[in-house]
């Protein structure tokens, strides 16, 4: 069994523009004379990898904690692409998904620089499935990301962003994107692992 972390370490990670970077700070320190280590630290919900609840962008949506679990943990399709996620691209990977194995159409993790259209985003929808996730900060572009976020969040999708798949291969993984259980949240990180199968 073959385990990979696909998560940015969070000191160092990407940040959304505009977010606040996460703050590291030493509490307590056994060189300094006391008895343990002791680390605390500030950060966006929204740093590095992370999961978004529908909350995000619905103001009556689902916070994180409300979230059913086996959205974030199941078996998971890699692929990967380059540039805009069109209508089209996404019923052609979700294609590829299901004749992988049907199981981990439910779940769908882009690499590569991808961004999802509208389009895109009520087929993935109309799919119904669970997660969707990819390497970029937010799903749909950059300096437009409400409309995307609204058609896979109004669906329940789990939008699961900032992974890492470097040295990930194409194909069919059990995920585990867990987020910490944060009461009330619109999103929460999240160390997300694949098992490669």
């Amino acid at each position: 069994m073959k385990v990979y972390d696909i998560s940015q370490e969070v000191f160092g990670c990407v940040v959304f523009p505009g977010d606040p970077s996460p703050v590291k700070k030493t509490v307590m320190s056994i060189s300094k004379g006391e008895v343990c280590n002791l680390t605390a630290f500030e950060m966006c919900a929204h740093n590095g990898t992370h999961v978004d609840a529908p909350y995000h962008f619905i103001n009556e949506g689902n916070t994180i904690d409300k979230v059913d679990l086996d959205r974030f943990v199941g078996y998971a399709y890699v692929c990967f692409h380059e540039g805009e996620i069109s209508a089209a691209d996404a019923q052609a990977i979700l294609e590829k998904a299901k004749r992988a194995d049907p199981r981990c159409a439910e779940r769908i993790l882009v690499g590569a620089n991808a961004v999802v259209t509208a389009e895109a985003a009520k087929v993935f929808r109309d799919a119904g499935i669970k997660l969707f996730g990819n390497e970029s900060q937010t799903v749909g572009p950059e300096d437009a990301p409400m409309e995307v976020h609204l058609i896979m969040l109004g669906a329940e999708i789990v939008l699961l962003e900032g992974i890492r798949l470097d040295g990930v291969e194409e194909g069919v993984y059990i995920l585990n994107a867990a987020p910490i259980n944060l009461g009330g949240s619109d999103g929460a990180p999240c160390r997300a692992t694949l098992i490669q199968l």
